[in-house]
């Protein structure tokens, strides 16, 4: 049974009422700037209207998040982040997207649900959290029943996390950087790995490693991104070893290789350009001299 069934929704409810009151003086994310979203935007662009992008079965995922049936992914529009190379720039950086209310949302959950995908995939959902409870608690009242994915940067408030236990089943975050300096330069986050490392312990305590069902689908559990950056901007080795030593050999760690350069990449020499089959292929050997068990390689194989 997914997770958020065995809570009453009476406490689901209690929750949503939480975080729209930590809107008031908001520290949901890892910024907590403490600013009143009720009457002007904080790092993330946002107030307390509801923002998404887009939504629908996504098939591009990791297999054992998109199955056959696909993902069923909600991009929220904008994000507490300013990764100068964003490939998602329209959206996380500009804002492009439409205002939708709770009700719509949680209608948008139930129609993903029917058109079979094997989940809810939350896309940069940190800054939206309250509406996303407030609702997950309707459409659970008309029938939700799958499991639930949240896909986020890595820089999250613990605080906002516990809220969240027994709620999100798949937590699904990036690593991005493994020191701070990275992050600040090209992400805007002077205390990124800091707060990523103490995320990345909550959500593993709360859902433990990957399980996956019958259809080889995860159902339950944390799986770590780390997208590999040009001149080991990513801190790559800092990160996976973190991941071992912290988090355990049988942690999943997803190792990407798409970087392209977007959005002001172009500005940073050391970004402007994909990553080398050499530079792949280096983060591969560093994950098999960990020892970690369950690595999803993507491309640029040896």
């Amino acid at each position: 049974m997914v997770s958020y069934l065995q809570i009453e929704l009476i406490e689901i409810e209690k929750r949503a009422n939480k975080l729209f009151e930590k809107l008031k003086d908001c520290n949901i994310c890892g910024w907590e700037c403490h600013i009143n979203r009720y009457n002007k935007k904080s790092h993330c662009r946002s107030g307390v209207e509801l923002k998404i992008s887009s939504y629908g079965p996504h098939f591009g995922e990791e297999k054992i998040i998109s199955g056959k049936r696909g993902s069923g992914t909600i991009f929220f529009t904008n994000c507490s982040l300013r990764c100068i190379y964003c490939q998602n720039y329209d959206i996380s950086q500009f804002g492009n997207g439409y205002v939708i209310s709770i009700e719509e949302l949680s209608n948008i959950m139930l129609k993903l649900q029917s058109t079979g995908c094997h989940n809810i995939n939350l896309v940069t959902p940190t800054h939206f959290l309250p509406q996303i409870l407030k609702s997950i608690f309707l459409a659970i009242k008309m029938g939700l029943n799958i499991p639930f994915v949240y896909n986020c940067g890595g820089y999250e408030n613990l605080e906002t996390l516990k809220i969240l236990e027994g709620i999100i089943d798949i937590y699904m975050p990036d690593a991005k950087y493994g020191d701070n300096e990275k992050g600040e330069k090209y992400s805007g986050i002077p205390d990124y790995w800091d707060k990523c490392k103490k995320a990345l312990i909550e959500m593993k305590k709360q859902v433990g490693d990957i399980i996956l069902n019958e259809e080889k689908i995860a159902i339950k559990g944390l799986l770590i991104r780390h997208l590999v950056l040009p001149n080991n901007i990513s801190s790559t080795e800092n990160v996976l070893k973190f991941i071992r030593e912290e988090l355990g050999e049988n942690t999943w760690v997803s190792l990407l290789s798409q970087y392209h350069p977007e959005y002001k990449a172009y500005l940073y020499p050391e970004l402007n350009r994909r990553i080398t089959y050499k530079e792949y292929n280096e983060a591969v050997e560093i994950a098999e001299k960990l020892g970690l068990k369950n690595v999803i390689y993507q491309g640029y194989l040896i």
